[in-house]
C-alpha cells in the first residue's frame, strides 16, 4: 500500500522527538500539565480531525500514561497500548500503518517501563490462556536475561526490531525505543 500524502501539521521525526523530550522534561519537573485539553481543542479536533506528531507503542500499565508523560494534548499523540508493549500483526502493526500512512506520523516510539508486570511474569513463568501469547513474545525478546530492567530494555528493542522489519522503508520515518522510569518519571531513549 502506498503511503498517502502527509496531512497538515506533519513534522519531521527530529522535531517530534524534540517535542517529546521537552514534554517529558516538563512532566519530570512537575510543571502544571501543559497538554491542550481545552473545550476549543476538543471542538477543533472533532471538526478538523487528528494530526498527531508521533505514534507511541506503550504498555497498558495504568501507571504509564504517554499523553501525560510527554505533556501532550488532544490529537497530538497516536497511542497504542498493549500489555508489555508487545507488537502484533493485526492490532499494533495495523494501527501503526494508519498512523504513518494516513496521519503522517514520522516518529514511532516503543516505550516500555521499569517494574513492568508483563516482563516480571515472563521472568517468573506466567502461564494463562490468552496472556500466554504475550508472555511468549516477551520471553522470545529477552532470552536468558534475568534482570528486570535489562529484560524490559531487551523487550523494547525486540518490539522496535519487529516494527523496523515491517516499516523501515518509509522515507523520513524514525523508530526508536524508550524506557520510562515509573519512580522518577524520566524517559530514557534507547538506540
Amino acid at each position: 500500500m502506498a503511503p498517502h500524502s502527509a496531512p497538515r501539521g506533519n513534522i519531521s521525526a527530529q522535531e517530534a522527538l524534540e517535542r517529546i523530550r521537552e514534554g517529558n522534561s516538563l512532566f519530570v519537573k512537575h510543571v502544571e500539565y501543559r497538554g491542550d485539553i481545552t473545550e476549543e481543542r476538543v471542538r477543533d479536533a472533532a471538526i478538523n480531525g487528528q494530526h498527531p506528531y508521533a505514534a507511541i507503542v506503550s504498555c497498558s500499565d495504568s501507571r504509564v500514561i504517554p499523553e501525560v508523560i510527554f505533556s501532550a494534548g488532544i490529537g497530538e499523540l497516536f497511542v497504542i497500548r498493549t500489555a508489555g508493549n508487545v507488537v502484533d500483526d493485526i492490532n499494533t502493526m495495523g494501527s501503526l500503518e494508519y498512523a504513518v500512512n494516513h496521519l503522517g506520523c514520522n516518529l514511532i516510539v516503543v516505550m516500555g517501563h521499569t517494574k513492568c508486570g508483563a516482563v516480571a511474569e515472563a521472568l517468573n513463568g506466567f502461564h494463562e490462556e490468552h496472556a500466554l501469547r504475550i508472555i511468549k513474545e516477551i520471553v522470545d525478546g529477552i532470552g536468558d536475561e534475568r534482570d528486570p530492567t535489562k529484560a524490559s530494555i531487551l523487550n523494547i528493542k525486540n518490539s522496535v526490531r519487529l516494527i523496523k522489519e515491517d516499516m523501515n522503508d518509509r522515507d523520513g520515518l524514525e523508530i526508536i525505543g524508550a524506557l520510562y522510569d515509573i519512580e522518577t518519571g524520566e524517559v530514557e531513549f534507547i538506540d
